[in-house]
């Protein structure tokens, strides 16, 4: 058999090798741009290259997702290999679709190749027999929480339970037949060189959509008889301004609030206004918690002017957790490829992921590359270390896979065995839907 330098040789070689075709794949997710829950030629695409690679695979999870899988010699434990099919809003972004102003401009394209990179080096020849459990290379839909409005109208339709791709993913159970994950992600470079930070901890949140309910009248001439269901909303918004200062600092407390519709006429008032936001925190108690304090804050303003406060809440992402002896693995496999000062382990990320929902049910990792320029979700995003973005991260993750399977699994064992999950499914599960019950 294959030693385990030598297989991870093979794996590294591969990956260079399928360069041009991984970065051609990218390029094309790249130029056609999708929302969540609406990537289905983003998913022909990824279904492509399945079949081009001769991988078998299976369709339809949460609506787009798609999943395939690399058997090893043995099938002791299974780990998985993670890209995000979205993208996100940036009508400024030179690649943004002119229609929906979709853009990849949070490098999830970068993702899906580093799949298939992954993908393409454990099918070096002898690899795979050399490993004690399988590899499941899983696209997932849906990881940017925007449309609210629209995935909630596919939940209420019964079309989805949960409006995040990897929550909807668990629910059906496309989770239940995998040990560990991984995903990379992209992010501004500190270096020319690049770097590979390790994952830590994140904030988690509760997803809100508010209505306020007020009485329409003329605004000139008889704004008297109205209720005014803007001023209600700033009410309301002012409101969770003024307890902001009750919150933990190590709470990590976030509320950053939009106007989806702020009325129709200049010279009506107002009798209907949307808002939609998120209660962060980084952790579950302090999510909980805070958002029934904003929820007080929000009804107070409707109350003030007279209005009806309805607020939707919809269960969002838990606070992400890092597995540290993945992160270990990886960062031994990192630093001959970064160099020792280029590996850092990342500090708690105020923002939000679903892989962090994962993360409560096995052990996982996502390390954030420094590979870009300009700020995620802008129009300046752009590559500037191709190489760290397409070939070292993906030679680190699939050496780290290596790891955790060679011969009998035995490193995977030891980490499983030593992983406390947080959650079952039926209590992550029962842990949403009292979220969305106001409970």
């Amino acid at each position: 058999m294959l030693t385990k330098e030598e297989v991870k040789q093979r794996v590294c070689d591969a990956i260079v090798a399928g360069q041009d075709r991984l970065r051609a794949l990218a390029s094309a997710i790249m130029d056609e741009p999708e929302l969540g829950y609406k990537e289905h030629k983003t998913s022909q695409k990824v279904q492509d290259m399945f079949t081009e690679l001769g991988i078998p695979f299976t369709t339809g999870h949460a609506i787009t997702g798609v999943k395939g899988r690399l058997q090893g010699g043995k099938s002791k434990k299974t780990v998985a290999m993670i890209g995000e099919l979205d993208a996100i809003v940036c009508h400024r972004h030179p690649k943004a679709d002119p229609l929906t102003g979709a853009a990849h401009c949070c490098g999830h394209n970068v993702q899906i190749a580093n799949l298939f990179a992954v993908a393409m080096g454990l099918q070096a020849e002898g690899v795979m027999e050399a490993l004690g459990g399988d590899v499941v290379l899983f696209a997932v839909p849906a990881e940017e929480m925007i449309e609210v409005d629209y995935r909630n109208t596919l939940r209420e339709k019964g079309t989805i339970k949960y409006l995040g791709g990897k929550q909807q993913l668990i629910y059906e159970g496309s989770f239940d037949d995998i040990h560990m994950a991984m995903q990379m992600h992209v992010e501004t470079a500190d270096t020319p060189t690049g770097e590979m930070n390790l994952g830590s901890t994140s904030n988690g949140f509760v997803a809100k959509l508010i209505e306020y309910h007020g009485k329409i009248a003329h605004a000139a001439a008889a704004p008297h008889e109205g209720i005014n269901a803007l001023n209600a909303a700033l009410m309301g918004v002012m409101g969770v301004h003024a307890i902001r200062e009750t919150f933990k600092e190590s709470d990590y407390f976030r509320f950053h609030p939009i106007i989806n519709q702020g009325g129709t006429l200049v010279n009506c008032v107002p009798d209907y206004v949307q808002v939609e936001s998120y209660v962060r925190a980084s952790n579950v108690q302090a999510i909980v918690d805070g958002n029934q304090r904003v929820n007080r804050a929000l009804k107070a303003g409707g109350d003030a002017v007279g209005a009806t406060c309805v607020i939707h809440d919809l269960p969002g992402y838990l606070p992400m957790r890092d597995n540290p002896d993945m992160n270990q693995l990886l960062r031994a496999n990192s630093e001959p490829l970064f160099g020792t000062d280029n590996v850092r382990q990342r500090v708690h990320m105020t923002a939000s992921t679903d892989m962090g929902d994962v993360s409560h049910l096995m052990p996982v990792i996502h390390p954030w590359v420094g590979c870009i320029e300009g700020v995620l979700h802008s129009a300046e995003y752009n590559i500037t270390v191709p190489d760290v973005a397409y070939i070292k991260t993906a030679q680190a993750l699939a050496m780290t896979i290596v790891d955790l399977l060679y011969d009998k699994a035995q490193v995977a064992e030891e980490i499983l065995e030593n992983f406390e999950a947080p959650l079952t499914k039926e209590t992550y599960i029962e842990l949403l839907d009292s979220i969305a019950s106001g409970k």
